[in-house]
């Protein structure tokens, strides 16, 4: 999972999230990253559920789909997962050689991992030490929630060469696009439609990350539950837009007020879990910088600005990559632009090496 490159071929970065399907293909000219190809399509609403994809017929489809529209030859994919079947922890060992760390590593993961130590997929990055300690970011995932992604891929006739965490990928995204300086702690949120993927970064380091089960999804079902509205309006209510006709006129500020504080608690107990465990004497967050969906809901960057007292931006992918405005339209791009944070991780994956 943590393994940097895939050679030197291309790879699609492919986001199989809960309610849509993102794909991101990224070359180098010189030295310079350009996006090569793009594609965004909707899944029908329970095609994924709790992270499980329930409909595996459906979202191959959509996948062929994306490569097709967008004539996308390259067959080889890198996918991410998120959510509770995956586990992200900095954990600290005693001192040891890197075979014995090899050797040992199950045997020290296994008292920080809820799941049966059989059933994850296991993988470990070396981040610091000293004379007496090793500090480890460990990410585990559970194997069948891996075949279950890489099941779609494969009937989609694509071939999935590296699974990832999305918030390692959202990591890799940031990192290339704001080149962080050591020291500058940055919370990353990914802001999708059944969960936020929060990763704590001091410069490139991860120094906390989880995911909650949170996101723009709760919005919209809120709205159809107070307003009497169909699917299709809340999504637009939620955007922005105004009641349609014949419902009954209501403030809907307080209503999306009441997620948003739901949101913002999540964010906010995962702050003070960071600060428990920071190492540094500093552990203050300097900015918060919110990608997915979920960040293009009018007035969010203000209310968590607000709430903790720090700038929040809205997190911009493709900012030190080239973006041909001939071939990808610029207004479709500034609406679509927040949701590619991980996909364009992943991407970065074959363009790296």
């Amino acid at each position: 999972m943590f393994k940097k490159g895939a050679g030197k071929k291309n790879l699609v970065g492919l986001d199989i999230g809960s309610s849509a399907v993102k794909a991101v293909e990224l070359g180098k000219k010189g030295a310079a990253l350009q996006l090569l190809n793009l594609g965004f399509e909707n899944l029908q609403s329970d095609t994924i559920v709790d992270g499980q994809i329930m409909e595996l017929n459906n979202v191959s489809n959509v996948i062929s789909h994306i490569f097709n529209e967008h004539q996308i030859r390259t067959t080889r994919v890198a996918a991410g997962v998120s959510g509770h079947s995956v586990i992200v922890k900095n954990i600290v060992l005693p001192q040891m050689s890197q075979e014995e760390l090899q050797e040992s590593f199950s045997w020290h993961a296994e008292e920080h991992i809820p799941f049966d130590i059989g059933d994850v997929n296991l993988d470990y990055e070396l981040t610091g030490k000293s004379s007496e300690t090793l500090h480890v970011l460990m990410a585990a995932c559970k194997s069948d929630k891996i075949a279950n992604v890489k099941q779609a891929i494969q009937l989609a006739g694509k071939q999935p060469v590296i699974i990832d965490v999305d918030a390692f990928a959202l990591q890799n995204c940031y990192e290339v696009n704001y080149q962080p300086r050591a020291g500058e702690v940055v919370a990353l949120l990914n802001i999708g439609a059944a969960t936020m993927n929060i990763n704590i970064l001091n410069g490139t380091r991860s120094v906390f990350a989880r995911d909650a089960s949170v996101g723009g999804s709760q919005y919209t079902s809120l709205l159809q539950k107070e307003l009497g509205l169909s699917f299709e309006q809340a999504e637009a209510v939620k955007r922005g837009m105004t009641l349609p006709d014949g419902v009954e006129p209501k403030p809907i500020q307080p209503i999306i007020e009441t997620v948003s504080d739901v949101l913002a608690l999540e964010v906010k107990k995962t702050f003070d879990f960071y600060r428990a465990t920071a190492q540094e004497s500093d552990s203050a967050i300097h900015k918060i910088l919110l990608a997915g969906g979920g960040s293009k809901l009018p007035g969010l960057p203000d209310f968590l600005a607000r709430r903790f007292e720090i700038p929040v931006e809205v997190f911009d992918p493709f900012r030190q990559i080239e973006v041909d405005a001939r071939k990808f339209d610029p207004d479709y791009m500034r609406e679509i632009v927040p949701e590619m944070a991980v996909a364009v991780g992943l991407a970065l994956r074959g363009v790296e090496a």
